[in-house]
C-alpha cells in the first residue's frame, strides 16, 4: 500500500474531528441557523478540502523540496492563525437573532478549507508523513482524498448538529461563555500539541 492508511486514518480524525477553524464555523452556522439549514453548508466545506488536495498531490509538495522554509514559515504562521481565531471563537456568543438572514451556502463551504492554513498544513502532513518513497501520485492522492472526504462526512456535520443543539439549551445563559472559551482553549491546546510533534 502507498499510503500508512490506519495511521493516515487516525492522524485525519484527530485534526477533522478536533476544534478549529471550519469546525467552529459549522458550530456557530448550526447554532445560528440549525442543523437543516447547516448542511448545505457543511457539504461545501467537505468538498471543498478536495480543492486543496488534489493540486497538493500534483505538484505542490514539490515546493516542499525546492523551498523548504516557505512551508516552515506557513507552519507557524498557520498556528498563529488559529490561536488567533481560537481567540475569537472564545468570544463568540451562540445567542442569535430570530431575523431573515439566509444561512451560508454551500459555495460559502468551499471557501472554508482554501482559506484556511490548517487544512493546507494537515494534507500536507499528510502527503510528507504518511506516503511511501516513489509512490503513485495518483494512487496517493485518491486514496488520501478518499480518506479524508470519509471522515469528513462523519465528523463535520456533528459539529453543526452540536451547535444546534447547544443553541437551544446555552443562549443566554453563562454556561455558554464557559462553553465557547473552552472550545477556545482546546483548539490552543491543539495547535501546540501539531507544532511540537510535526503535525502542523
Amino acid at each position: 500500500m502507498s499510503v500508512a492508511v490506519l495511521s493516515f486514518a487516525a492522524f485525519a480524525v484527530s485534526q477533522v474531528a478536533t476544534p478549529g477553524p471550519a469546525n467552529m464555523a459549522m458550530l456557530a452556522t448550526g447554532a445560528r441557523f440549525g442543523l437543516r439549514s447547516a448542511l448545505p453548508f457543511v457539504g461545501g466545506v467537505i468538498l471543498g478540502k478536495q480543492l486543496i488536495i488534489w493540486p497538493i498531490g500534483f505538484g505542490l509538495i514539490n515546493l516542499a523540496d525546492q523551498i523548504p522554509w516557505l512551508f516552515i514559515l506557513l507552519k507557524y504562521l498557520s498556528a498563529f492563525y488559529i490561536i488567533w481565531l481560537a481567540w475569537r471563537v472564545g468570544n463568540m456568543r451562540l445567542s442569535v437573532n430570530k431575523d431573515n438572514a439566509a444561512a451560508p451556502s454551500f459555495v460559502a463551504g468551499l471557501w472554508v478549507h482554501p482559506l484556511n492554513p490548517k487544512a493546507w498544513a494537515m494534507i500536507i502532513t499528510g502527503f510528507t508523513n504518511f506516503v511511501e518513497p516513489g509512490a503513485s501520485t495518483l494512487t496517493t492522492t485518491a486514496i488520501i482524498a478518499a480518506c479524508l472526504i470519509g471522515v469528513q462526512i462523519i465528523c463535520h456535520p456533528v459539529w453543526a448538529f452540536f451547535g444546534d443543539r447547544m443553541a437551544k439549551v446555552l443562549i443566554g445563559k453563562p454556561a455558554e461563555r464557559y462553553l465557547m472559551w473552552t472550545l477556545a482553549s482546546v483548539t490552543i491546546v491543539f495547535v501546540f500539541y501539531a507544532l511540537f510533534n510535526g503535525e502542523l
